[in-house]
């Protein structure tokens, strides 16, 4: 329940407090006074767009104090989640908007995102004006209405009928994709397919760059490497035609000659120890420059060939990266983009059954759907039309029919019913509801058949029915008595006394009749005393609840006459609620 709704700054509306009670609370005024800054304030606190603040004044805010019962407890849920504080079971929410156009929001003393505070009206509060009732006259609208009332098992079968949708659409995408860009795809398919043929044929190693560039160094340079060795190993072994001897014969004469002589100074004897490793490493170099040079070749087949692999690895790195890394790396991209790729007829094949099967899902689903609708048609329709008779309308009759969309006017076209309908996300229903003024017309849309004054009525019905399955705890109607006088005033007052036996119910109305059944009477009034015109708002009861009646009566609340009126409606009205 609102208990307390405080606005400062906003239109007219400089400091006003309301104090609000459980039941029916009217609030009435002159015109032009602000009544609807209370509507207006409402929006605001529950995340409506926000305006600037008056010239003048920094800020515009409006706070609101609820108490959160056990009955609202998706509504507590939400509000701790957002971090707010309930203290002794009341939620405090708030919302101000700089003179800039900059907003901030609260929730429980804590700042919150202002869609916090449009999530917690969503629970908490339902506004109802006459912009609502133009609302309702469109389809999508009244298809919305019916599925609300329809209930819960209705909603589960609506949201499994739109995951299927969704799955059907995003199939048909997925095929239509296929086909109309398959020639493109195909084109980057062989192109990624040549890639990896040449990359594969060409093999390319880890490392086998180096590995070449070093062998064709050696057999560019096979000659001078073989001279070079050719003249180390005799200088080392000797020269055996002209019995000249090399480094070894040389040290091993040294390391003779000191061996002699070693047993008198022990240096010596270290001295040959180290000359004899040396004629021992001088051997070992001989044995390999001798195994160098058998192996060394200087075959120009082995350095072409190793020409014409550097030049095959050269070309992989001009068409696909530079380097091997590179190239390994777009060679493993190219098998995935392939996969991506896969325009073969098993695919093609394989999406045309997928879709085919959610069709036919989508195509049950919305057929269990328009049943599930009409059935709550018929439910809905005899609810509200139960209600107008409460409303000066004993006659009337609302029909909500259902009828299949015609073909070619949505996403896609299913048969639902034997029948070939139009389908979207919400169905393949059009949904409209008409009235029968009284028995015997024929049933026309609302907009057609209906004054707006009846419009009003059956919108105030619509929403009784409504808060008979549920919904937010807190209703307010913004002057939906519009165009209704005498003794439909009457019953709208009697309609919204009873409605707010379950629900807190806030009226902004310009209708004594309607007033008259409040159990909390508010009055927005105006001060031209100063230089800006500014509004307040006052509780009023007894005589001065009478006098207000009476001035919304005839204009003249200091008549005894009027004041008599008033009080005689005031008592009728007791009556009629007890």
């Amino acid at each position: 329940m609102l208990e307390e709704l405080r606005i400062q700054n906003l239109g007219v509306i400089a400091d006003a407090t309301l104090p609000l009670d459980p039941g029916l609370t009217c609030i009435t005024g002159e015109t032009g006074a602000g009544k609807t800054m209370v509507v207006a304030g409402l929006g605001l606190l529950f995340g409506g767009r926000a305006s600037r603040a008056p010239l003048g004044a920094d800020r515009a805010l409006v706070e609101g104090r609820f108490a959160v019962g056990e009955a609202a407890l998706e509504l507590r849920e939400r509000a701790i989640e957002a971090g707010a504080d309930l203290e002794d079971g009341e939620l405090l929410l708030a919302r101000s908007v700089s003179n800039e156009g900059r907003s901030k929001a609260w929730v429980g003393g804590r700042s919150a995102p202002v869609g916090v505070l449009a999530e917690l009206g969503e629970l908490a509060i339902s506004v109802h004006g006459q912009s609502d009732q133009m609302r309702l006259l469109q389809p999508a609208e009244q298809r919305a209405a019916l599925d609300r009332f329809a209930g819960a098992d209705h909603g589960k079968l609506l949201d499994a009928y739109r995951t299927a949708f969704h799955e059907l659409g995003a199939c048909a995408a997925e095929l239509s994709r296929l086909r109309t860009s398959a020639r493109e795809m195909a084109r980057e398919a062989d192109m990624l397919r040549l890639g990896l043929d040449e990359i594969t044929a060409v093999d390319p190693q880890e490392g086998e760059e180096a590995d070449l560039a070093e062998e064709a160094l050696r057999l560019e340079n096979a000659e001078a490497l073989r001279l070079a060795a050719a003249t180390a190993h005799g200088a080392i072994t000797g020269d055996p035609t002209t019995g000249e001897g090399g480094a070894t014969d040389t040290v091993g004469a040294a390391a003779r000659a000191l061996e002699h002589d070693a047993h008198s100074d022990p240096k010596l004897a270290e001295f040959a120890e180290r000359l004899a490793e040396a004629g021992a490493l001088l051997a070992e170099a001989a044995v390999d420059l001798s195994s160098y040079l058998d192996d060394l070749s200087a075959d120009p087949r082995r350095l072409e060939e190793i020409y014409q692999r550097q030049a095959a690895l050269k070309t992989l790195y001009r068409k696909y990266a530079e380097d091997l890394p590179g190239v390994l790396a777009w060679a493993d991209n190219a098998s995935k983009r392939l996969g991506e790729l896969d325009v073969s007829d098993e695919r093609v094949a394989e999406l045309e059954s997928q879709h085919a099967e959610l069709t036919a899902r989508a195509a049950d689903l919305a057929t269990q759907l328009r049943a599930s609708r009409r059935a709550a048609a018929e439910r809905f329709s005899t609810a509200v039309s139960a209600e107008l008779k409460g409303l000066a309308m004993p006659h009337a009759e609302v029909v909500a029919a259902v009828e299949a969309r015609p073909a070619g006017r949505g996403s896609v076209d299913l048969v639902v019913d034997t029948t070939i309908s139009g389908a979207s996300e919400d169905g393949a229903d059009e949904v409209e509801l008409l009235l029968r003024p009284h028995p015997g017309a024929q049933p026309a849309a609302l907009h057609k058949g209906a004054s707006g004054g009846e419009l009003s009525r059956v919108m105030l019905a619509i929403e009784v029915v409504f808060a008979e399955i549920g919904g937010p705890p807190v209703l307010v109607f913004d002057e939906v008595d519009a165009g209704v006088g005498g003794g439909a005033a009457i019953e709208i007052g009697r309609c919204l006394a009873k409605l707010a036996r379950r629900h807190q119910v806030l009226v902004v109305t310009h209708l004594p009749q309607v007033a008259a059944f409040a159990d909390r009477h508010l009055v927005v009034s105006k001060d031209t005393s100063g230089a800006v015109t500014v509004s307040g708002v006052r509780v009023v009861d007894d005589a001065a609840r009478a006098r207000e009646l009476a001035r919304m009566l005839a204009g003249m609340p200091d008549s005894h006459l009027g004041v008599a009126h008033a009080e005689e409606l005031l008592a009728e009205a007791a009556k009629m609620k007890s």
